[in-house]
């Protein structure tokens, strides 16, 4: 029986064209569909559409687990859309379905790559792009209808010696992209993927530093590419300062100068419509046609019909040269433009956020780029140069400048925290866990995603403004609630249920919270390069900010996982807000507050002042735990590209003790002889996530081997889970199954142990590990005299109460026990020491003079216990939902004070 699943546009209407057409991810249920070519995709009246669709993720049996399903551009997309699938060892459907025929699927373009010892060449039908496979350039041309509308297009950047801190005087050095390497990675035909890599070079071709990847994404009948370039931080942050980050393109114009337009977008749609060489507002008029058609982009008259009082004075009307937007915050932008270099400025008009799209174009055509998250990601700048010449230029500058050069030295000088036993008294006042050399930012990294448009003429501002919106926010077809649910991914949760007064007040709260945070964001201003995308930790409500400025309160870094609420949030609500919430914070904190190269690469760093700040570099927050969500749902190349570079991370172990200044027990590391100390936890929690989504996404045996055999390994342990660490064998593997201990760690199983845990038991059979994992969810929340009647002795460090209320009910729930929901709704309600308050659920409006601006606060949340909480809800009403407690208390909002 074929199967229909719907998906629909994540922001609810169809977008009003689709220049580049679109990818996203498809669970399907295990044992129903043998792979991806069993699948077809109809539009909203029926009619079959073209799609590309390929594996990202299989059952253990072999079906297709995870399918990632491209379409194709077109300016009229349905309103929604179904996926059909057929059932394994039933042959694609090609033009019939049991229900009734199914619409032709109608000619169009293909997308093409042509490759050979020197280029890739790729044409989607409608533009066409030239990339060399060695040089400066990342293409060499982008071609619609024949026309060159950019080319020689290559990354560059500013590195500057120092920092103007008294007297004396810094330098800038220029670099560009040097291309090592160009790979396809699709080839049609309806997307292809282009991957490059290199590094920036020196003019004088000595100095290579920041490696990165440009891909380049082409759809089936585009007039668009969507590019994605990630770059790694491998500089000396003592001595070199980065100046400015950007990618340019030159422009071949050949068209009149009162032909060839500027437009550049400000703030809520709003563009700057000007041409090289302007005809209106002069004294004299040129003819209302000719203005008209100036400012519409159109060709103008032949200046034969112009008046003579401004065609014979057309010399003497200034030549616009170059163009400038600058976002140095999120709060304000400005533009200006001058004739040549050596003339100065003039100020054109400001704002507040800026799109980040411009363009540049003539009658043959034209270019436009557009930057997402522009001014989030500030400090940014678009420029134009030479729009007078036969080779202007256009430059997304992704760090301008025209900003502070990027300084990142640690904030502090170590405070005399030279010992393990000094830096322990160090976290005992700031929460910091400091130590010499480590607040070090070599190997992390930053993504931007850009739109390159190729217009064969200049197009209308209209068109332009919907072309700056799909650049700002990419469309998206997602599966609903209701049918990711049914496909049975992502482990114990359900879409939202308001079906009873108690459910409906919990449902309040998760939405109160997010929302909460959502406005902390705007009005905290937690934008900026490197800090997009993260929440602060906790909250000083005698200044009435969070602690942005002491140790380990300040950003938050993944700690008690925001990224698994948010997500498991957008699984259940399909909320396109959600969604980009925790996309943002999913390319942050895989990015960012995770080392890609050095010796802590595949290793996350905890919380702190600074990202990459802490001495505390751990599995716990590099875990693809919280990336794949993202990578399933999208298809998302380069978040694939960091989940595979953790496919050795147990390796990590060897340089460097995630418990070093702690650790009592010196026979659990012994990395000399292969044997290290790996935590049941945390530590192990990454791993098996690591090692699940690697071996569903290729197959790798070393990556099943290695899980299902420490689960075996976990079960066998006398104690299970509750041993708290075991020795592991990196070569074999493989943990040694005899050690006899007990040891329970609050944050064991608050950073997406519970999820994987739940995730492995539905997915492979082993009733051992089954065991271990429900006596562990039993007895965390147990009393004294149950713990120490099953394990001899009662646990210590039972923390958390709320959190683990979670483990209590995964154990009600398997064992069908009633008593044991009742305690696990009990703990939720009497553990949440903030958030079951009905105080934690209300807002005060503070008002200056005691904050810069007015703001909300909610003075008793803070990030680890709305992360917790959040999940806590989520897994307790998907596994003892009928067992619900009476007291919730429903958010409020009090007026402003």
């Amino acid at each position: 029986m074929t199967q229909h699943a719907p998906i629909a546009w994540i922001d609810g209407e169809p977008p009003a064209g689709l220049s580049g057409g679109t990818t996203w991810g498809m669970p399907f249920q295990r044992g129903t569909v043998a792979d991806a070519e069993h699948l077809t995709v109809r539009d909203s009246s029926g009619s079959a559409v073209n799609v590309q669709a390929w594996p990202l993720a299989t059952w253990p049996d072999g079906s297709l687990k995870w399918a990632g399903i491209a379409l194709g551009a077109t300016e009229n997309p349905a309103p929604a859309y179904s996926v059909s699938t057929k059932p394994t060892g039933t042959p694609n459907p090609t033009s019939t379905h049991d229900d009734g025929p199914a619409a032709a699927v109608e000619p169009s373009p293909e997308v093409t790559v042509t490759e050979t010892e020197t280029s890739v060449t790729v044409s989607t039908g409608t533009l066409e792009m030239a990339i060399p496979r060695r040089g400066e350039t990342l293409f060499s041309e982008l071609r619609r209808g024949g026309n060159a509308v950019a080319k020689d297009a290559r990354l560059v950047s500013l590195l500057q010696n120092g920092l103007q801190e008294g007297p004396g005087s810094t330098t800038r050095e220029a670099y560009a992209s040097h291309v090592s390497s160009v790979t396809v990675e699709q080839r049609g035909p309806v997307r292809a993927v282009a991957r490059i890599e290199g590094q920036h070079r020196a003019k004088d071709g000595g100095k290579e530093w920041l490696p990165f990847t440009v891909r380049f994404y082409f759809y089936a009948g585009a007039r668009s590419v969507r590019m994605v370039h990630s770059f790694i931080w491998d500089g000396d942050a003592e001595e070199d300062f980065l100046a400015g980050m950007g990618v340019e393109f030159t422009v071949p114009l050949q068209s009149e100068l009162h032909n060839r337009h500027v437009r550049i977008a400000g703030a809520d749609g709003g563009f700057l419509v000007e041409a090289a060489r302007g005809l209106t507002g002069l004294r004299r008029d040129p003819g209302e046609a000719v203005r008209a058609a100036q400012v519409a982009g159109q060709a103008t008259p032949p200046i034969t019909e112009w008046s003579p009082l401004v065609s014979e004075r057309l010399h003497l009307i200034p030549r616009w040269n170059d163009y400038t937007l600058t976002q140095l915050s999120a709060d304000g932008f400005e533009l200006r433009k001058r004739t040549a270099p050596g003339h100065g400025w003039v100020g054109i008009s400001g704002g507040t956020r800026s799109a980040g799209f411009c363009s540049l174009s003539d009658l043959r055509g034209g270019f436009g780029i557009g930057v997402r998250d522009f001014w989030q990601s500030h400090p940014g700048q678009l420029d134009i140069r030479r729009a007078a010449t036969s080779d202007a230029t256009v430059t997304a500058w992704l760090y301008s400048p025209e900003a502070q050069p990027m300084d990142l030295r640690f904030y502090h000088d170590g405070l005399g925290q030279d010992t393990f036993e000094d830096q322990l008294e160090g976290l005992e006042i700031t929460y910091e866990d400091y130590e010499p050399g480590f607040g070090n930012p070599t190997g992390i990294a930053r993504t931007h995603e850009l739109t390159l448009f190729a217009y064969d003429a200049t197009p209308s501002t209209e068109s332009l403004a919907v072309d700056a919106q799909a650049a700002s926010t990419p469309p998206l077809l997602q599966p609903s609630p209701e049918y990711l649910h049914k496909a049975g991914v992502f482990g114990d949760w359900a879409p939202v249920d308001r079906s009873t007064q108690a459910r409906a007040e919990l449902e309040d709260k998760l939405d109160f919270l997010f929302d909460f945070y959502q406005g902390q964001t705007e009005q905290r201003r937690w934008y900026g390069f490197w800090n997009y995308g993260d929440v602060m930790h906790a909250y000083d409500s005698d200044r009435h900010v969070w602690r942005y400025d002491v140790g380990g309160y300040a950003w938050d870094n993944s700690e008690l996982s925001p990224d698994l609420w948010l997500w498991y949030m957008y699984l259940r609500t399909g909320r396109a807000d959600v969604f980009r919430y925790a996309e943002a914070m999913t390319r942050h904190t895989g990015e960012v507050d995770v080392y890609h190269l050095g010796p802590w690469r595949g290793l996350g760093s905890r919380h702190n002042v600074q990202h990459w700040g802490c001495s505390a570099k751990q599995l716990r927050i590099s875990t693809p735990a919280y990336r794949r969500f993202y990578y399933y749902l999208t298809a998302d190349e380069r978040t694939g590209n960091l989940l595979t570079e953790l496919v050795d991370s147990d390796r990590n172990f060897l340089g460097l003790d995630p418990v070093r200044k702690v650790r009592p027990d010196a026979d659990t590391y012994r990395p000399d002889r292969g044997a290290l100390g790996v935590g049941l936890g945390t530590d192990w929690g990454s791993l098996a996530a690591t090692w699940l989504t690697d071996w569903e996404r290729t197959g790798n045996p070393r990556s099943r081997d290695r899980l299902l055999g420490t689960m075996a390994d976990i079960g066998k342990l006398k104690y299970g889970f509750l041993t708290g660490e075991a020795l592991y064998d990196l070569d074999a593997g493989r943990f040694d199954a005899g050690r006899e201990a007990i040891s329970v760690s609050h944050l064991s199983a608050v950073f997406g142990l519970v999820e994987i845990c739940s995730e492995l038991i539905s997915l492979v059979p082993d009733k051992d590990f089954e065991r271990a994992w429900m006596q562990y969810c039993r007895l965390f929340l147990a009393t004294p005299e149950e713990q120490a009647a099953e394990v001899g002795q009662p646990l210590a460090g039972i923390y958390l109460t709320q959190a683990h209320s979670r483990l209590t009910a995964y154990a009600a729930a398997k064992l069908g026990s009633p008593d044991l929901a009742s305690l696990a709704w009990d703990s939720f309600a009497e553990g949440g020491e903030n958030l079951n308050h009905a105080e934690a659920f209300t807002l005060k409006k503070i008002l200056p003079p005691y904050v810069l601006q007015p703001v909300d606060e909610a003075p008793t949340v803070s990030t680890n216990d709305t992360a917790q909480f959040g999940l806590a809800v989520i897994q307790n009403l998907a596994l003892i939902g009928d067992r619900l407690p009476t007291s919730t208390a429903a958010p409020k909002e009090v007026p402003a004070s």
